[in-house]
């Protein structure tokens, strides 16, 4: 344990923006959603016929998992139950970033000559991290507690904090098996994809024995407002210590800066076709666009289909009708529910975004953007093929999920040729938003590149005015901050080019002001 305090100031040093940010804005979601259900269903007979109507449709129940009450601090919970895949991303990105990255910078075994015992770094951001989601799961207690009965806002808070508390584990685990960080990430990322495929097969199917495969399921176990039971804390816990325990004994057995997995050795000479920037992130943006593009696509597939069932369910069903047109959609009930989650698709395109403009910052700090600047290569070039892909990347990725959108549903309803069209186009309205999130971290990167992981902070902002702000009534000029809130509701809303154009040409702006920043400054690790 010797040096985990001093770790634990540090780590609280570097992420003293962002980690406060995500805590607050999911600690407040799930009331937020609670609120702005019981605002639209004042009546115990409109939450039932509510509730009735989300039970009638199995895609809810894929996405958010099973409807236990009918209830508002149940319906809210439910419909708040995306964010537990979120704090487990977080927290699997959380441990990864001061484990293996420090360790692939050299950062680590700087730190390691001095009075530092070898797992001090691994408890520290096990920590850090799961005392994030306890400082999380507090905020959803007392904002529950006030108002709602108390065992089921401390249900609540608990399912919280230890969901991210074992995902910290699973990144803890991630970081051990690979030498690369992106390696580490993929690993761990590709677990809490099997976790959340498992979690929607088990709630479709009604298979009570694969709902207790995956931990996204043992937090709902808990029942908040809807007859609590505590024995699956236990279920946690164990899970939790079972993956530390993994993680220590997988650092025990290597070497600093090693994975257990051995890499896979290149080519003893490069192929031509590496000869240039572009052709070089063309290589390390490759996975991870390949990844999103898949994950994409099978999200797609699968709102298409749930968006044909929502019809069928819910046609003629006022009050659904009413919610989905206070947040913002025009149309159909399966245009409303395609319109709702594409909003969705823009969000998470826009984290694709942000993470592909920062690579270049990660290959700065990396030490490994000086030797080729060094050579016959320009600053501007190549940073310019990292704006490539921040840039196509979610263009590709949006491209992929309409057409999965299109086909699903166009074949659910009997008209392809119609749908396709329509839902590409739908999936592709939320690209000017995206690229607007990307320029601003290509802006911080070439002229504040210390706090580039501001940008992540805002994501979270716009997360946080996109999910609640229609609902909630918050001011037009917070939400107009938003660049989702100019975006189009399609299919089956209007479409102004102003509006995309404005966005298009800041993004263009920002990612020219960091460009010329970039060119300017001296290069940072």
């Amino acid at each position: 344990m010797t040096g985990t305090a001093s770790l634990i100031r540090l780590i609280l040093r570097r992420d003293r923006i962002v980690l406060p940010l995500w805590v607050i804005i999911l600690g407040v979601l799930p009331i937020s959603q609670t609120s702005g259900i019981a605002g639209l269903y004042p009546t115990t007979q409109e939450l039932e016929a509510f509730a009735a109507s989300m039970r009638a449709t199995p895609a809810f129940s894929a996405l958010y998992g099973p409807l236990l009450d009918s209830t508002a601090p149940a319906l809210g919970i439910w419909r708040a139950g995306f964010i537990p895949v979120i704090i487990a991303l977080a927290s699997i990105l959380m441990v990864i970033r001061h484990t293996r990255v420090e360790e692939e910078s050299g950062r680590r075994e700087l730190l390691g000559s001095t009075v530092l015992s070898r797992n001090a770094a691994l408890t520290a951001a096990l920590i850090v991290t799961s005392g994030a989601s306890a400082v999380l799961g507090l905020i959803v207690f007392a904002t529950f507690a006030g108002t709602y009965p108390v065992a089921g806002a401390a249900a609540a808070g608990l399912g919280y904090f230890l969901v991210g508390a074992v995902f910290a584990a699973v990144g803890a685990v991630a970081a051990q098996l690979t030498e690369s960080a992106s390696a580490a990430r993929a690993i761990g990322l590709s677990a809490l994809g099997v976790f959340f495929l498992v979690r929607m097969a088990a709630t479709v199917s009604e298979s009570a024995w694969l709902s207790w495969v995956s931990p996204l399921s043992w937090g709902q176990k808990l029942r908040p407002f809807a007859g609590e039971e505590w024995w699956p804390v236990l279920l946690l816990v164990a899970g939790f210590a079972v993956l530390a325990y993994a993680a220590y004994t997988l650092s025990a057995r290597r070497d600093v800066g090693a994975g257990l997995l051995p890499p896979s050795l290149g080519p003893a000479e490069a192929a031509p076709g590496l000869n240039s920037p572009l052709a070089l992130a063309w290589r390390m943006h490759r996975g991870p666009l390949i990844g999103w593009s898949a994950g994409m696509a099978f999200a797609g597939l699968v709102i298409g289909s749930a968006a044909q069932a929502a019809s069928d369910a819910l046609a003629g069903n006022e009050t659904v009708m009413r919610m989905l047109t206070a947040m913002g959609a025009a149309g159909s009930v399966g245009d409303l529910f395609i319109a709702m989650l594409v909003s969705v698709f823009g969000l998470g395109v826009a984290g694709y975004a942000i993470q592909a403009a920062l690579k270049a910052r990660g290959e700065e700090s990396l030490g490994r953007a000086e030797p080729l600047l060094a050579a016959a290569v320009g600053r501007v070039g190549w940073a310019g093929s990292h704006v490539f892909f921040a840039f196509a990347g979610p263009a590709i990725a949006l491209l992929v999920a309409g057409a999965g959108v299109g086909l699903s549903y166009g074949l659910a309803s009997g008209d392809v040729g119609t749908q396709l069209p329509r839902t590409i186009g739908a999936a592709l309205s939320q690209l000017p938003a995206a690229w607007t999130l990307a320029g601003l971290a290509l802006a911080l990167f070439g002229l504040l590149p210390r706090l580039t992981a501001a940008a992540w902070g805002v994501l979270l902002l716009f997360l946080l005015f996109g999910q609640v702000g229609a609902v909630l009534e918050l001011p037009r000029a917070l939400l107009d901050l938003s660049p989702f809130t100019h975006s189009p509701r399609l299919p089956g809303g209007d479409v102004s080019a102003a509006p995309l154009l404005i966005m298009a040409g800041i993004a263009a702006a920002l990612t020219a002001a960091g460009l010329y920043g970039f060119r300017r400054r001296d290069v940072q690790v």
